[in-house]
């Protein structure tokens, strides 16, 4: 069987993706981000088996590479994964375009503010985004609560009210973040303390 396509990867594998081009680690160290009391898994979680399997469809599309299976002490051997030129752009691409659909909203979006909050990286551009996506369907909803009867008004009220719940929750959000994002990268963060030390030389 074919692999699937990039644009058809599943929210799991697009998960491990993301993680392994932070920088290259092995997927029982992937595995534990994403249990259920990961600091990630807590958003959605991914049993350890799918982790695996994720990274071996990873690796068969390109996007991933492992190395030499080292051995543990911890368990069996295990292989380092390192993200692929393309899969670190896959990563960033995907981490800053909106939900299709509304019901991704509790998943996908939350899990992609985590994943800009690990970078440091302003996620005032993804909110916006989002925004974007959620507010012409907003209004066909409420066009429709208006204009239907019985539970055909009912369903359209109900989806209306949850996507305008989830419009103030952006709202909100983007009330709240900074200018710039108070975090920075651990490689932005080294380069400040070198300059520091090197103007200290100076004086």
């Amino acid at each position: 069987m074919l692999p699937r396509p990039r644009s058809e990867l599943t929210l799991a594998e697009w998960l491990v993706l993301c993680l392994v081009s932070e920088r290259p680690r092995h997927s029982f160290a992937i595995a534990r981000l994403l249990a259920q009391d990961g600091s990630l898994g807590q958003v959605w979680y991914v049993p350890k088996a799918m982790v695996y399997r994720s990274a071996q469809r990873l690796e068969q599309l390109g996007l991933i590479t492992s190395g030499e299976r080292q051995p543990s002490t911890l368990g069996p051997a295990r292989s380092e994964l390192q993200a692929t030129a393309e899969g670190q752009q896959a990563a960033q691409d995907w981490m800053r375009q909106p939900a299709t659909h509304a019901r991704d909203i509790r998943s996908e979006l939350l899990i992609k503010l985590a994943l800009l909050d690990r970078a440091g990286a302003d996620p005032r551009e993804l909110l916006r985004a989002q925004r974007g996506q959620l507010t012409p369907i907003a209004r066909t909803l409420a066009s429709q609560a208006y204009e239907t009867a019985g539970f055909e008004h009912t369903l359209a009220l109900w989806r209306h009210e949850s996507i305008s719940a989830t419009l103030r929750f952006l709202d909100a959000l983007l009330v709240t973040v900074p200018p710039e994002h108070p975090k920075m990268p651990a490689q932005q963060t080294r380069m400040r303390h070198t300059l520091k030390r090197k103007a200290g030389l100076n004086h």
